[in-house]
C-alpha cells in the first residue's frame, strides 16, 4: 500500500514529538508500505515568523512573506529525515522545488495546478520513506508560493490523489471531527464519518480541522480521508462521499471570526451594479462569501457582503480605487463580527431548519446582521462577542449534544 499521512505543526512541535511521528510512520513501514509525509511548520513557527517579517516591515509584500514562511515546513521536514535516519530508517526531505508542485501565481493563497511525481517514485522506489514540504508550491515565475493557512491537508490530499495512494491520513491535534469545537462547547462530539459536502462546508465556515481545499480535492479525486490524533491511537473521523449511519438534522456548528462586512450605498438600480462591484474584487483575487440586495428605491440599491477579514483593507481599496466606475455614494466596512453556520446533508429533507436556528439565537438574545443557505447549511452573521454564547445554543436545540 502506498498511504500518504500528514502531520499538523502541533504534531513537529518539538524533538519529542518529530519522534512520536517518525515512530508512527515506521509502523506502517515496517509492514512493507510506501510511507509519503507531509509536515507543517513546528509549533507556532508560522506565526512567529510573521511576527518578525512586521517588525521589520508593518506591510511587507506578499511575495517576500512567502519566501519567509515557506523556511518553516523547509526546516520540520529536514528535522524529521534526520530523526528517521537516527532511528535506522532511509528517509529523504523534499521541498516543493525538489518534487516540483506547481502552482498559480498568487502570493499567499496560491492554489496547485500539478504535481510531478518522478522525483518522489523514485525515492519510494529507493525504499525511503519521503518526506515533503506541505503549505508551499511554485509559480510560472520561479517563486515560492504558500497555499493559505492549514494548506498542508491540501498538499496531502494532492500527492495522495498524484500518486494514486490507498489511503491518505489527517494527523491532527484533534482526534477527529466534532460537531462543534470541543474548545467552545463542551458536549461536542466525535463524529465516525462524514460526508465530503458537509466536512467542505464546515472547514469553508471556520472549523479549523481540514482545509476547505483539501477537501475539495478529495471529493473531486475520489480520496477517502481519515481525520486523527498523532499524540493518541484512538479511530479518528472518516470523510467520504456516503455515510452508512441514518442521516442526522444536523453534523456539526462551525465558527469564522475572521471577516468582514463592507456596505456599499447608493448604487445604481440598473442591470451591471453588480457586475461591476464583484468583478473589481473578482479582478483583484478577493472572495466575497455572504450577500445582501435591498430593495431597490428611488434608483438605487444598497450591497453588503462579507469577505475574510485578512483581505478587507485590499478589498475597500479595491472598491475605493473604482468608484467612477462601479457608481455608489458610500463605503462601510465593519469589523468585529462572525459567521456561525449549522451543516447537515438531513436539512435536505426537513423543512423548519432556518426557523429552528432563528430560534435560538432569539432565545439567546443574539440579533441577526446577516443570513445565508444553502441546502445544507445556514448562515449566519453576528457580533463577534456573541460567538460562543451561538454556537452553544445551536448545538443544543438541534441535539447534537445527546449521545
Amino acid at each position: 500500500m502506498l498511504i500518504v499521512k500528514k502531520f499538523g505543526g502541533t504534531s513537529v512541535a518539538n524533538k519529542e514529538r518529530i519522534y512520536n511521528v517518525c515512530r508512527r510512520c515506521i509502523e506502517d513501514y515496517k509492514k512493507g508500505n510506501s510511507i509519503v509525509v507531509v509536515l507543517s511548520a513546528m509549533g507556532k513557527m508560522t506565526d512567529v515568523l510573521i511576527e518578525q517579517a512586521k517588525d521589520i516591515n508593518p506591510n511587507p509584500s506578499r511575495r517576500e512573506m512567502d519566501m519567509l514562511l515557506t523556511t518553516g515546513e523547509q526546516t520540520s521536514v529536514a528535522l524529521a529525515a534526520m530523526a528517521f535516519d537516527a532511528l535506522g530508517v532511509p528517509a529523504v526531505s523534499l521541498n516543493a522545488f525538489q518534487v516540483a508542485m506547481h502552482t498559480t501565481s498568487t502570493y499567499s493563497n496560491a492554489r496547485l495546478k500539478r504535481i510531478d511525481t518522478e522525483r518522489i517514485t523514485h525515492e519510494l522506489d529507493q525504499k525511503k520513506i519521503v518526506i515533503v514540504t506541505g503549505f508551499q508550491g511554485i509559480n510560472k515565475y520561479g517563486d515560492y508560493t504558500t497555499l493559505g493557512r492549514g494548506g498542508s491537508d491540501t498538499t496531502a490530499v494532492a500527492l495522495a490523489a498524484a500518486l494514486k495512494a490507498d489511503a491518505c491520513e489527517i494527523y491532527t491535534d484533534v482526534d477527529g471531527v466534532y460537531t462543534a469545537d470541543p474548545r467552545v462547547v463542551k458536549n461536542a462530539r466525535k463524529l465516525d464519518e462524514i460526508t465530503y459536502d458537509e466536512m467542505l462546508d464546515l472547514a469553508t465556515l471556520g472549523a479549523g480541522v481540514l482545509h476547505n481545499r483539501s477537501v475539495e480535492l478529495a471529493k473531486k479525486y475520489g480520496v477517502q480521508l481519515v481525520v486523527r490524533s498523532s499524540l493518541t491511537n484512538e479511530e479518528g473521523t472518516v470523510v467520504k462521499e456516503e455515510v452508512k449511519v441514518e442521516r442526522m438534522l444536523i453534523s456539526g456548528v462551525a465558527s469564522d471570526k475572521n471577516c468582514a462586512k463592507i456596505s456599499v450605498i447608493g448604487l445604481s438600480d440598473k442591470p451591471g451594479a453588480a457586475f461591476r462591484l464583484f468583478d473589481a474584487l473578482a479582478q483583484a483575487n478577493i472572495n466575497v462569501d455572504m450577500i445582501l440586495q435591498s430593495v431597490g428605491r428611488d434608483g438605487e440599491q444598497d450591497i453588503a457582503f462579507t469577505v475574510v477579514g485578512d483581505y478587507a483593507d485590499d478589498a475597500m481599496k479595491v472598491i475605493e480605487d473604482s468608484k467612477k466606475r462601479i457608481g455608489y455614494e458610500k463605503l462601510s466596512l465593519e469589523t468585529g463580527v462572525a459567521k456561525v453556520s449549522v451543516v447537515g446533508a438531513g436539512m435536505m429533507s426537513n423543512p423548519g431548519v432556518a426557523a429552528k436556528m432563528f430560534e435560538c439565537l432569539y432565545n439567546s438574545n443574539i440579533n441577526i446582521k446577516m443570513i445565508s443557505t444553502s441546502e445544507i447549511r445556514v448562515t449566519v452573521l453576528i457580533d463577534e462577542k456573541e460567538v460562543d454564547k451561538a454556537m452553544n445554543a445551536a448545538h443544543e436545540i438541534f441535539g447534537l449534544d445527546e449521545a
